[in-house]
């Protein structure tokens, strides 16, 4: 041990769950309550695949099974209700192994405290209680894998994909309301970027016209600069834009590599929150956007052939920056014929993370009047708070702010030609 008052812990997060000798554990957690176990259950199922060895009981029960038993390469204790919990994660270091990866719960909400557990004793991490999933993906996940966690401040450059597992779900919708809600109700700058030069309708739900901006960006990327967003970008308000473009059927855009990274990174660097409708076809633009991205949602329906798609999606390599596993929002539930959720979590292996309800008058209204679906307080406006909160990793989203004193006082196109 490297000092007498530390834990001697691996403070080089370059290892991971198979890292170190075969014979020991993987990872075992102390926890004192059901809550926490939950969500570390659900928190850490993506990186720690298989049954996860969560054991009831804290500090004291990890110190005294550990002095009869091989160390985890991760181990995760809970020091809530310990009258000295400093002094026992003391303890704890001499009964473990030196390289073993401590992640601590707790109940003490102090700078200081978090200072001593995680500087002061090695520690990689500490979370107070109580936890859910969303704290320990975020938080503990990364440091499990062997990552440094990203930072998640919801300041800026945060980009989300909507993705459709097949054609008709509806991801477009959800894209477009998504962006509405950051940039309207939570009053972030909020840009809604449409790739689909050919057939997207983004801008249209929006009730915003496409400029040939998009295009000439993909093909040159060397133009892109903060300027050249600002004069392409098309305003639905003062805190939310549309980048959108339309071709001729007939035309091709000649795609130039890695423009796709280089318009995304100027569009994160104006906007807090950049919310991509990337389609999934067999198009560079549209797997460099998946790759991009923080954050992936995959949309789907209550359908068998939305769930065998879905499985595929699911089963594609994460990209650079993204943590947790695509949100998957299952949209129209409850729409005639259609599966019931437990048989589709069943399917998947993994459970849904959002539900919309079929509403396709009011949805159908909206798309006509190029309206936001969620408006109105409905399944649908309740179900995109959840995928803001799930990809924002912020407190946004009705948070006090009215939705319709939110909603620009703007006639959309189809009113404005009635009222000719």
């Amino acid at each position: 041990m490297a000092d007498g008052d530390t834990l001697t812990l691996q403070r080089d997060i370059g290892g991971g769950l198979n890292s170190g000798r075969h014979d020991r554990p993987a990872l075992i957690a102390f926890v004192e309550d059901s809550t926490s176990e939950t969500a570390l259950r659900e928190g850490l199922s993506e990186v720690a695949p298989g049954e996860l060895d969560i054991r009831r009981g804290g500090i004291k029960a990890a110190i005294n099974a550990l002095r009869k038993s091989a160390t985890p390469r991760v181990l995760i204790v809970d020091v809530a209700g310990a009258d000295q919990p400093l002094s026992l994660l003391h303890d704890l270091s001499l009964v473990t192994e030196p390289d073993v990866r401590v992640l601590v719960l707790g109940e003490i909400n102090n700078l200081d405290f978090y200072r001593e557990v995680t500087r002061g004793l090695g520690a990689l991490e500490y979370l107070t209680k109580p936890v859910t999933r969303d704290t320990i993906g975020r938080h503990f996940a990364p440091l499990i894998v062997g990552k440094a966690p990203v930072l998640e401040t919801g300041q800026g450059g945060r980009v989300v994909s909507v993705t459709g597992v097949r054609g008709g779900v509806g991801a477009t919708t959800v894209a477009v309301n998504l962006a509405h809600h950051f940039g309207i109700v939570a009053d972030r700058h909020t840009v809604m970027f449409d790739p689909d030069l050919h057939l997207g309708t983004a801008a249209m739900l929006l009730d915003s016209p496409a400029g040939p901006g998009l295009r000439m960006a993909l093909e040159s990327p060397d133009r892109v600069d903060e300027l050249f967003v600002e004069r392409s970008a098309q305003p639905v308000s003062g805190r939310l834009h549309v980048l959108a473009g339309e071709m001729r059927l007939a035309d091709q855009p000649d795609y130039a590599l890695h423009a796709a990274e280089t318009l995304v990174s100027a569009l994160s660097r104006r906007y807090n929150f950049v919310v991509c409708d990337v389609p999934f076809r067999p198009q560079a633009l549209f797997r460099d956007l998946l790759d991009i991205a923080h954050q992936r949602v995959l949309v789907m329906e209550p359908t068998l052939a939305s769930v065998r798609d879905a499985l595929r999606f699911l089963a594609l390599p994460a990209g650079p920056a993204q943590i947790r596993r695509p949100v998957i929002v299952l949209n129209r539930l409850g729409q005639p014929g259609g599966l019931n959720r437990k048989k589709i979590e069943e399917a998947l292996k993994t459970k849904v993370d959002v539900v919309i309800p079929d509403i396709p008058r009011v949805a159908e209204l909206a798309a006509t009047l190029g309206e936001a679906v969620s408006k109105n307080r409905n399944g649908f406006r309740k179900g995109i708070v959840e995928i803001a909160r799930l990809t924002a990793y912020v407190r946004l989203l009705d948070a006090g702010k009215d939705f319709e004193a939110a909603t620009p006082q703007r006639a959309s196109l189809l009113r404005r030609l009635l009222r000719r």
